[in-house]
């Protein structure tokens, strides 16, 4: 892990005691605590399972972890049917995730089988205080990697008690979309591409970064291997394994070009449920992060001056553009998105100008542009497209904060139901050329 995080207590070590003050313990400095332990000629701990008890026991009961361990380890299965389900969702910045857990009867299959909730909407800037009720709505199950057994995450969405959705509710209006006739015949598929960046925690500073100091320049970090470039691995590989255990689409991941941030990988999913797919990704990103004492930031721009942003590249298609002569289609989708391109910026996430600069790969806020193996672009085609006449596009746009129901749904409804008048379209053709 990057760090472990401990409270005051006391490690004893042989016969010598060593205090820790509460905050984070990097793993430099327990090295630092082994070595000095080993010079002083005592034994040296029997196995490295028992070196991590000893980072987070206290002095005071040494067996107080282990049996919080076991309690947190248990399997409910063969004991009752009732399970647990955390319920998840939005909170009033449109970025917050919140949850809180209930006890279900029984197994379910599917969030149908799920009873509606409420939640102190007035706690999460969603509603006042005389009147703070707000519902959620079950809308899909995920495993719970981190209860195990039969326990659910449950992604919700928000509505009043009159059942009216909430203004945060972005899944909502993205159903709507996803239920049209035209969007479900073109069976449009996703794969996002989310970044984030791993904050070192009270400093609010990159994982890796000296305190108040910079790395050396970018070029050894990207798919980077070494304790000099990659900083984060196991919170990435953990998120990695909670994500397939939880049934989430992930289809992989990479250490990023800025050090100390990442990217993986969603999809291929199809309509809604790759929204629903990236929201629990990012549920379980947070609570990864916050087991390991490191903060999660989706900020586009964490770093100014000469760094990478980070994006949330989303790749796009349709069945017309899969199908033999997509190509057409694909050029078509980018005529429609070049049309509604401030539309599209309005929707791709907070602080995105800051961002899409026309550098460090990205295309200018202001301006649209499209191009083959183009990372510099608004869109690109990959050459692999362009060779086989038919595949997908990527828009490079979305910042790694945007809603991806919002992007999604506003993607399958300019690529599929928007329709320009010729004369607009003429014009947006031209220009494109």
């Amino acid at each position: 892990m990057a760090q472990i995080l401990a409270p005051s207590m006391q490690c004893q070590m042989g016969s010598a005691k060593i205090s820790i003050k509460a905050g984070p313990v990097t793993a430099k400095m327990w090295n630092s605590l082994v070595l000095n332990h080993r010079l002083s000629g005592r034994n040296s701990f029997k196995s490295a399972s028992k070196f991590r008890a000893f980072s987070v026991k206290a002095a005071s009961d040494n067996g107080v972890v282990n049996r919080l361990e076991d309690l947190l380890k248990l399997d409910l299965t063969p004991i009752t049917d009732k399970i647990i389900a955390e319920y998840i969702w939005i909170g009033g910045s449109g970025t917050d995730l919140r949850s809180k857990s209930r006890t279900i009867s029984r197994p379910v299959e599917s969030a149908l089988g799920l009873p509606k909730w409420n939640y102190d909407g007035s706690s999460t800037g969603q509603a006042p205080g005389e009147d703070s009720e707000v519902i959620l709505y079950p809308q899909a199950i995920f495993k719970d990697p981190f209860r195990g057994g039969n326990n659910i995450l449950v992604i919700c969405d928000a509505y009043t008690p009159a059942g009216e959705p909430l203004p945060t509710n972005k899944r909502y209006r993205a159903a709507q979309i996803f239920s049209e006739k035209k969007v479900i015949d073109e069976v449009p598929w996703y794969g996002i591409e989310q970044e984030y960046t791993l904050l070192q925690p009270n400093v609010k500073w990159p994982l890796g970064w000296p305190v108040g100091g910079y790395p050396g320049p970018q070029g050894p970090y990207y798919c980077g291997t070494g304790a000099d470039k990659a900083f984060g691995r196991d919170i990435s590989d953990a998120h990695y394994k909670a994500c397939l255990y939880a049934g989430i689409n992930i289809s992989g991941t990479n250490g990023e070009v800025m050090p100390g941030q990442w990217e993986y990988q969603v999809g291929p999913s199809v309509g809604i449920d790759a929204g629903d797919h990236v929201w629990c990704s990012r549920y379980l990103l947070e609570r990864i992060t916050e087991m390991a004492g490191v903060v999660l930031s989706l900020d586009p721009k964490p770093i100014e001056g000469d760094w990478n942003g980070a994006g949330c590249h989303t790749n796009f298609s349709t069945k017309s553009m899969r199908d033999e002569g997509g190509y057409a289609v694909i050029k078509k989708a980018i005529r429609n998105l070049s049309l509604r391109h401030k539309e599209h910026i309005g929707a791709y996430g907070e602080g995105n100008e800051r961002r899409l600069t026309g550098k460090h790969e990205t295309a200018s806020i202001d301006t649209f542009s499209w191009g083959v193996a183009n990372r510099g672009c608004s869109i690109r085609v990959g050459r692999e497209t362009e060779k086989q006449g038919k595949g997908y596009l990527e828009d490079r746009r979305p910042a790694s904060n945007m809603d991806p129901y919002v992007v999604t749904s506003l993607l399958a409804e300019t690529a599929i139901l928007f329709e320009p008048t010729l004369e607009v379209e003429s014009l947006a053709a031209k220009k494109l050329q």
